[in-house]
């Protein structure tokens, strides 16, 4: 009789464990700007892609940051400005380094204060150009105002890139 206690209970939990739901779908919330797509946790690996393109850009390191950027990248400055490839953008941002000299408001020096990756769904059947790697946000606190940053990096290079400043309020 013990036996068939013991048989019984063991096969209870042994059923137990296979008839489990492990709740193993997709995280998923929000909304992307394509049908259907929803926003996903990205990984730590385009996080790190991340840190290394902004310790180039502030060691002002440009043929190290040059190597990060698509040659078909979009690059968007939060004044306007655009460039097309590392080139464009590394002289851009000389320029307004150099600016930054003659501006003694102007430190060109900022604090990383948040960066996470996400990406979007991918329904079925669809090829949005935003399903291409991940995207990471980040936000930094500069002595000119707080910007907030946004990066589209695939397989290690950078393919967009968009900025948007909030002015410091006095």
């Amino acid at each position: 009789m013990k036996k068939l206690i013991l048989l019984f209970s063991m096969s209870l939990i042994f059923n137990s464990c296979i008839n489990s739901t492990n709740d193993c779908d997709v995280k998923s919330n929000g909304f992307a700007p394509n049908p259907g797509q929803t926003v996903m946790m990205g990984s730590q690996s385009t996080v790190d892609v991340f840190k290394e393109i902004d310790k180039a850009w502030a060691d002002r390191d440009y043929e190290a940051l040059k190597t990060f950027i698509s040659d078909n990248a979009t690059l968007e400055f939060e004044d306007g400005q655009i460039a097309k490839n590392g080139e464009e953008f590394t002289a851009i941002l000389e320029s307004k380094y150099q600016e930054s000299l003659s501006d003694e408001n102007k430190e060109w020096a900022w604090v990383n204060t948040y960066a996470f990756a996400i990406k979007p769904s991918k329904p079925e059947g669809t090829n949005f150009d935003n399903n291409r790697g991940e995207w990471v946000t980040a936000g930094f606190e500069g002595s000119d105002g707080f910007y907030m940053e946004w990066y589209q990096i695939e397989n290690g290079k950078l393919l967009k890139w968009s900025q948007t400043k909030r002015s410091q309020s006095k």
